[in-house]
């Protein structure tokens, strides 16, 4: 009896486990869509195949760091957007392709891909894997041409509210010159800075460039980031001339004179 347990025990220990029993296996396609998944993971992508952030604790891949968002984030594909891909050994696949309103390229006999939300880093490993069915290891340089640049809007009692490109470093007070300065009605002292940290999260903060410019003193002038939007409010008094004017309140008191 003592001579027959081990081999039980032999017997039970080579049983197959169920993942590697016969019809188990996953699908060729499957197990290339897990190999790219590792394969992405591996390089620090960390997105969908909308190419949205996954990664925890990320705010959409930008935004203040305080709310998870990166410090310099980088910039992800939108549609309208045009792009040159260049094969190193294999120039008869270079394009040239236009990010389409559903947000797809159509590749060079690969079919189409998912662009919009992607970095460009995320975009030529996208091109890449695509290619490497009938390319041996693809070296691709992906290029933009055409993108979305960066802008900021001015709305309110300036004198010419609309969006402006943002170019170089500037500032809140910059901006409302460049937007014409302020309109008579406009209030000095609460001026608000819009700015989205996410989707679906946005900060605000009030600037008083009244006293900043009576104190001749910027040093608490916000610098600008790329979509900001800075709204001039209406003053308390232009708002009661507005419905009472002073040049016509002879007219309320005595209309027969006229």
């Amino acid at each position: 009896m003592l001579i027959l347990q081990p081999a039980v025990v032999s017997s039970a220990q080579n049983v197959p486990s169920p993942a590697a029993a016969p019809g188990s296996a996953l699908p060729t396609g499957k197990i290339a869509a897990a190999e790219s998944s590792q394969n992405q993971d591996g390089l620090g992508m960390g997105s969908s195949s909308n190419g949205a952030n996954t990664q925890p604790g990320r705010a959409g891949g930008k935004g203040d760091p305080a709310f998870g968002g990166e410090r310099h984030p980088l910039y992800r594909l939108t549609k309208s957007d045009t792009l040159d891909i260049n094969f190193t050994f294999s120039p008869d696949f270079n394009q040239s392709l236009t990010v389409q309103p559903d947000g797809f390229v159509a590749l060079k006999g690969a079919g189409t891909l998912l662009a919009e939300g992607l970095t460009v880093p995320q975009m030529q490993q996208a091109v890449a894997y695509a290619y490497r069915s009938f390319l041996h290891e693809p070296e691709v340089t992906v290029t933009l041409k055409e993108f979305d640049k960066p802008y900021f809007l001015a709305s309110g009692e300036v004198a010419r509210p609309g969006k402006y490109e943002l170019r170089g470093d500037l500032t809140v007070n910059e901006a409302v010159a460049i937007a014409g300065g302020f309109t008579q009605q406009a209030r000095h002292s609460q001026v608000v800075l819009f700015r989205r940290i996410s989707a679906y999260v946005a900060e605000s903060h009030v600037i008083d460039l009244k006293k900043m410019l009576d104190s001749r003193d910027l040093r608490e002038d916000l610098h600008l980031q790329a979509g900001d939007f800075i709204f001039v409010p209406q003053s308390r008094i232009s708002k009661i001339r507005k419905y009472v004017p002073t040049n016509s309140m002879s007219w309320y008191m005595n209309p027969m004179q006229y």
